[in-house]
């Protein structure tokens, strides 16, 4: 039997270098899930911005590296690096794509790369990392949220999308400790900064989604009628207030990301397999119906 090499899934922070190839998206649809398609627009909005993101995240966590005296959360730190500079690479990749169908997203791209590139050069190492900690706050709990729903929302999709978005959610959760504990190692006394960049981060990425969902729904055809607009957008709305419920932990005193309830009551079935069956070599790249199945029975 292939076991995996934890229980917690964020014992292990494996670093692994995939590349996914958009040129195989079924249709080149960015509406990739027939099964809910605002969930396609909203994950692809949430992810226009994100590859800058983690490119901050890069510069404040490499500059910590000089001031942490933990031999272990050096290490994790060093792992953390690794996929986050995988997850840029592709996302970059995401991003040039959907501009082909939203010309608007390559403005959107560019604003986010300036912005976040101004405040990694600008920012002090406390703010760096404090913000740096809240944002991972969201795409923690965001990757187990979309896990948790993948039969609502993945159950007739695109292949490469699945997979792409499986792998980033997987690896979210896996680091999802990470620069938290980086900032309770060096400011964990200033836990009010920590918590109020928890809400600034998580005002960034709704303002940033919604603007991006935006540009996509109208072209879309989406903004046309009241109606169907207030419906659609309305999704996009909902999937922000799950982030902001599942955060509320968070601001609990004594709180670790470890500790978290989705984290703690069940491990995500997925994750566990998809873990098991990238460990053992198995092609990850696309996962359609028939490789979900293997997946999930793999090592059983």
């Amino acid at each position: 039997m292939n076991t995996l090499p934890s229980m917690h899934p964020m014992d292990e922070i494996p670093v692994r270098a995939l590349q996914f190839n958009l040129d195989n998206v079924k249709f080149q649809d960015p509406l990739w899930s027939q099964t809910k398609p605002e969930f396609s627009m909203f994950i692809n909005a949430l992810g226009v911005h994100v590859p800058y993101f983690e490119r901050y995240l890069i510069k404040a966590l490499s500059g910590a590296k000089k001031l942490i005296k933990d031999e272990g959360l050096l290490s994790d730190v060093s792992h953390i690096i690794g996929q986050e500079g995988h997850h840029a690479k592709n996302f970059i990749s995401v991003n040039r794509w959907l501009s082909k169908r939203y010309p608007e997203i390559a403005s959107k791209d560019k604003q986010a790369r300036d912005y976040f590139a101004k405040h990694a050069k600008n920012d002090d190492m406390k703010r760096l990392l404090a913000f740096t900690a809240g944002y991972e706050t969201f795409t923690f709990l965001g990757g187990m949220i979309v896990l948790d729903n993948h039969e609502k929302w993945f159950k007739d999709s695109d292949g490469v999308m699945t997979a792409l978005w499986i792998w980033h959610q997987v690896e979210e959760v896996e680091h999802g400790a990470v620069a938290f504990d980086v900032y309770q190692h060096l400011y964990g006394e200033h836990e009010w900064y920590r918590k109020w960049m928890v809400l600034l981060s998580l005002s960034h990425i709704a303002k940033e989604t919604i603007q991006s969902y935006w540009i996509m729904a109208k072209v879309e055809g989406w903004t046309r009628n009241p109606f169907t607009a207030v419906k659609k957008v309305g999704f996009c709305l909902l999937m922000l207030s799950l982030f902001l419920k599942s955060a509320l932990p968070v601001f609990k005193r004594g709180y670790h990301p470890r500790q978290h309830p989705m984290v703690t009551t069940t491990q995500n079935p997925i994750q566990i397999a998809w873990r098991r069956f990238e460990r053992a070599g198995a092609d990850v790249l696309e996962i359609n119906h028939q490789r979900m199945a293997e997946m999930m029975n793999f090592g059983k």
